[in-house]
């Protein structure tokens, strides 16, 4: 393990956050088929989501179901967005907490005060980040390496109350699998499982699927 002294967290989260994989900046949406699997029900619809990443589901008109594809979506193209680094934490510092087999774990001060990470070979396998009130703990076990940026592809996630530090949501446990659909490496998300535990610990499993993408010019 290197000197703890010559570890700096910043530099070494910086160089990770970059190499995660984002969309280009002139990058003008997507569109689709969308399958949701759930209760043992099939619901098919198409989907557009465009620049301003407002997903727009079609051909499904239980409102219910229209969010939860809705929210997916949303929820993966906030994390393709291109964002340089300097403008998201400039005005954070990041202090070592510890130095394991699982990582380089880090805490950050100043902005976003409280805030945790945890990076391995350059890539951000655990994230502990207040969010509207809200603690979101995510920890990633893998990664695709699309060769022009990392995308987590199993990884768990809980919600955690701030104020007596304790989760307050189930464990949800993701398995992402990605489609390259175009020569420029125009990487998207091709299906979503999320396996969680009801109230009577029964294992419960939730699909989505999105299929025949096509760029919006």
């Amino acid at each position: 393990m290197e000197n703890l002294r010559e570890i700096n967290c910043k530099e070494i989260f910086r160089k990770a956050y970059e190499k995660r994989y984002t969309w280009k900046n002139q990058f003008n949406g997507y569109k689709g088929k969308c399958i949701f699997f759930v209760n043992n029900n099939i619901h098919e619809g198409e989907f557009f989501l465009g620049k301003d990443f407002k997903p727009n589901i079609q051909n499904i008109e239980d409102e219910k179901i229209i969010k939860n594809i809705a929210s997916q979506l949303f929820e993966v193209c906030i994390h393709r967005v291109k964002r340089e680094f300097k403008s998201v934490h400039s005005e954070n510092n990041f202090n070592l907490l510890k130095n394991s087999e699982s990582g380089i774990e880090m805490g950050v001060s100043g902005k976003n005060q409280g805030d945790k990470y945890r990076v391995k070979n350059d890539c951000i396998n655990m994230v502990y980040r207040k969010i509207h009130g809200t603690i979101i703990e995510i920890f990633v076990d893998e990664f695709l390496d699309t060769g022009v940026g990392f995308l987590s592809k199993k990884y768990c996630s809980r919600q955690i109350d701030p104020i007596t530090l304790k989760p307050n949501s189930q464990k949800l446990e993701y398995t992402d699998k990605f489609v390259n659909i175009s020569s420029n490496n125009d990487w998207f998300l091709n299906s979503r499982t999320i396996k969680y535990l009801n109230q009577d610990h029964e294992e419960k499993t939730q699909k989505f699927v999105f299929e025949e993408l096509s760029l919006l010019s």
